[in-house]
Formats: C-alpha cells, sequence, structure tokens
C-alpha cells in the first residue's frame, strides 16, 4: 500500500496527464477515466463503507455499555467480599 501522500501524488499526475494531453478527450471520457483512477486508488487503501463504519460504531457502543456494567458488578461483589470478609464473626 502506497503512503498517502505518494497514492495522492501519483494521482494528481495521471489527472494532469489526461486533462493536458494533446488530443484533448470529451468531457465524458476524461470523467469516465477520472473516475476508474479514483476507484484503483482507492481500492488499494484500507477504507471501510460509511455502513460498515456505522455498524462498527454500535458494536463498539453496546461492548463498552457491557464493560462498564460488568466492571461495577465486579465492583460491587468486591465491596460485598472485602465487607464480609472483616466483619466480625458471630
Amino acid at each position: 500500500m502506497l503512503p498517502p501522500k505518494a497514492l495522492l501524488d501519483a494521482l494528481s499526475s495521471q489527472a494532469s496527464r489526461l486533462l493536458s494531453g494533446d488530443n484533448p478527450l470529451p468531457r465524458s471520457e476524461i470523467e469516465a477515466q477520472l473516475k476508474a483512477l479514483l476507484q484503483s486508488s482507492f481500492s488499494k487503501l484500507d477504507l471501510v463503507s460509511r455502513e460498515e463504519f456505522d455498524s462498527q460504531m454500535l458494536v463498539l457502543a453496546r461492548t463498552r455499555a457491557r464493560l462498564e456494567a460488568l466492571e461495577a458488578k465486579v465492583a460491587e461483589l468486591e465491596t460485598r467480599t472485602a465487607t464480609t470478609q472483616h466483619a466480625p464473626a458471630e
């Protein structure tokens, strides 16, 4: 995988070559080639879709809430155990 700066530099040089050719291409052809160039460049990056990102954020939020609940429960059990162990025997 290329570093982001190198990827953008390569993308920029290829786009410049497309736009400054000896035979100017029709606008639709330039757009199609730029789109293909961008898709090719983005496929080389470790990107996720917005839907996948949002889905993982929900999973993370639920996991964090469960972890906090378990931490509270453990703290409560530790307090009970400490209180029980230090209480005088009757």
